[in-house]
């Protein structure tokens, strides 16, 4: 399996990143979220599922399955990482979602340390009936999701009456879309303030619960 490392020294908190359902790896916005996450002090290793990794060689270009497909795929990624320091799993959008599904099991036997999900698909857009997710009402292992106030896929309206653990932290910003990205003409701030603001706000919260 192939990574790509930021930040990579040995003995720092690695954050595993799988990317959305859409988009590989190293689009702009995952290369500026591992080079912020590294600027903040942690190693940051991100992967492609099969379906994203074959579209490199001329594979296909549907849709991926269901996010449970891949869980395996995401604990293989764990398995094939060097690691020598803590661990959290996380991801943007689908990724996230993925390792929201094994991330108890993990954190249960003391092989992660947190999750970490950046715009979480709560359900998919105008089907607000169609919810996902439902297994962070019960989750104990320490999750930050990083959520922007409208994004289509779960707005701060809708998901502030989901009943969600404790252990669940909510960072907000305002006026994010599914990408974090705000208007600047509403908020007076750039896509890149709020890339920074969750590389910020992780390093907090991992300092503080994970």
């Amino acid at each position: 399996m192939d990574f790509l490392l930021n930040g990579d020294e040995p003995g720092r908190t690695t954050i595993l990143l799988a990317h959305g359902s859409g988009a590989p790896m190293d689009t702009p916005w995952m290369n500026t979220v591992a080079e912020n996450l590294a600027g903040e002090g942690f190693r940051v290793a991100r992967f492609e599922f099969s379906y994203m990794a074959a579209r490199r060689t001329g594979g296909s270009k549907r849709p991926p399955a269901k996010a449970e497909t891949y869980a395996p795929e995401f604990l293989a990624a764990i398995a094939a990482l060097i690691c020598d320091g803590p661990l959290i799993i996380g991801g943007k959008s689908m990724g996230g979602r993925v390792a929201s599904l094994v991330a108890q099991d993990l954190y249960d036997t003391g092989r992660i340390k947190g999750l970490l999900c950046l715009g979480f698909p709560f359900h998919p857009p105008k089907k607000p009936d169609n919810r996902r997710g439902e297994n962070l009402a019960h989750i104990t292992c320490p999750t930050l999701i990083c959520q922007g106030t409208r994004d289509p896929f779960g707005t701060r309206e809708e998901v502030e009456t989901y009943t969600l653990s404790e252990a669940v932290t909510l960072h907000w910003l305002e006026d994010g879309d599914h990408d974090l990205k705000p208007r600047k003409r509403v908020t007076g701030k750039s896509l890149e303030d709020h890339l920074q603001a969750i590389a910020s706000q992780t390093k907090a919260w991992a300092s503080a619960s994970v």
